[in-house]
């Protein structure tokens, strides 16, 4: 197998606190009296995703969300 290196490049993200909706366009919040507990859900193009409160919602290079949890988020992002 060849090895290749992830290019680098810049999104944009937000960390979802909890008590807090998120103000962006395409995710639909749920507060903590909801059946499932506070959380988010956001179409992606693998399908539909859920954020829970700590969680990151990065929008990527093609305007896409997608939520991404605080430890792979760490590993992966600098902040710019």
């Amino acid at each position: 197998m060849q090895k290749y290196r992830k290019r680098p490049v810049e999104i944009e993200a937000m960390q979802f606190v909890a008590g807090e909706r998120p103000p962006l366009d395409g995710v639909r919040y749920y507060g903590p009296e909801s059946l499932g507990g506070e959380c988010c859900y956001m179409d992606t193009p693998e399908g539909r995703m859920r954020a829970a409160p700590g969680d990151w919602i990065i929008r990527g290079v093609n305007g896409e969300l997608y939520p991404c949890s605080p430890d792979v988020f760490a590993k992966t992002y600098d902040a710019v």
